[in-house]
């Protein structure tokens, strides 16, 4: 069916599907909303003769949505190695607990699943931009690979390949876990620092555990990941012994438990762990207050 009875509602409704691919493939709300809004405004500066061949709107624009992407990503590697520390993707709020009927906050619209945990998208991170496109757009959204081979530009047996190598790289770097085992460590790893137990937060850290903050140069944090659990535990005794009144909050990050520092009411952190065994085995802690806008509702009445 053409377009000539698509009307506005149906098109904004494609609005949904859209954000979450691009926050998929990039990892950040603003960059996300910025390549949706780009494709719908090249969807609307089509003359109306154009938009009226085209079969289907929405894969117009998941196609030329994806292409954006893909050449955000593609630059993207040069403007990270100009970021101050390390750069990690958007915390993401649970929105059945944040949606406070704000509008079209793009974090509202994302679906929280295994495709979103922090985890899941520090490896996607590793990945080159095809492989990324490839790979998300096929076994995240199945999208067949003769749709993806115009976005990449590449024939389908290409995108395939492109798509079995990250996939191999998922496997190789994800350990399964269980959300209930998760919550139980994080809820341990709490109570210890709270207690500014750092024999008990050693006993929960694995030996091999590593610490990632993102400050992006805004706010105070080590640059470099720390490596060790012991090492990490005493960090975060320093960092309770230098931010008196500093709350935390159990909350969803990304679909998964995670914690929430609060300090004066305004949050800082948004921390995500991986989880092994029992034991924390990474740690992400957001504190570039540029990626936590989505999470400033939480100093609006949210509390345990």
């Amino acid at each position: 069916m053409g377009t000539a009875g698509t009307s506005t509602d149906e098109m904004a409704g494609e609005r949904r599907q859209l954000i979450n691919v691009a926050y998929r493939l990039l990892g950040s709300l603003a960059e996300s909303e910025d390549a949706v809004q780009e494709a719908y405004a090249r969807w609307y500066a089509l003359p109306r003769s154009r938009r009226v061949e085209i079969v289907s709107p929405g894969a117009w624009l998941t196609t030329v949505t994806g292409r954006i992407c893909l050449d955000v990503l593609g630059s993207a590697r040069a403007r990270r190695e100009r970021y101050v520390g390390a750069w990690l993707p958007d915390p993401l709020p649970d929105h059945a607990e944040w949606d406070r009927g704000r509008g079209a906050d793009p974090a509202d619209q994302l679906v929280l699943d295994e495709s979103v945990t922090m985890a899941f998208l520090v490896v996607l991170e590793s990945m080159t931009p095809a492989e990324r496109v490839a790979f998300v757009l096929h076994d995240v959204f199945r999208y067949p690979f003769a749709e993806i081979a115009e976005i990449l530009g590449r024939t389908p047996a290409a995108c395939k390949q492109l798509a079995a190598s990250a996939r191999r790289r998922v496997r190789a770097e994800r350990p399964p876990v269980t959300a209930a085992g998760q919550a139980d460590t994080v809820r341990h790893v709490k109570e210890a620092w709270q207690t500014k137990n750092i024999a008990a937060l050693v006993d929960l850290l694995d030996p091999a555990a590593v610490m990632t903050a993102d400050g992006g140069g805004m706010v105070g944090t080590v640059l470099r990941p720390i490596e060790g659990g012991a090492l990490i535990a005493r960090y975060m005794v320093a960092i309770a012994d230098k931010a008196p009144g500093l709350e935390l909050l159990e909350r969803s990050v990304n679909g998964v438990p995670g914690l929430v520092a609060r300090r004066a009411g305004a949050v800082t952190t948004v921390a995500s762990f991986d989880v092994a065994h029992g034991r924390v085995t990474r740690i992400w802690a957001v504190r570039n207050p540029e990626k936590l806008r989505a999470w400033m509702r939480d100093s609006e009445g949210v509390s345990e």
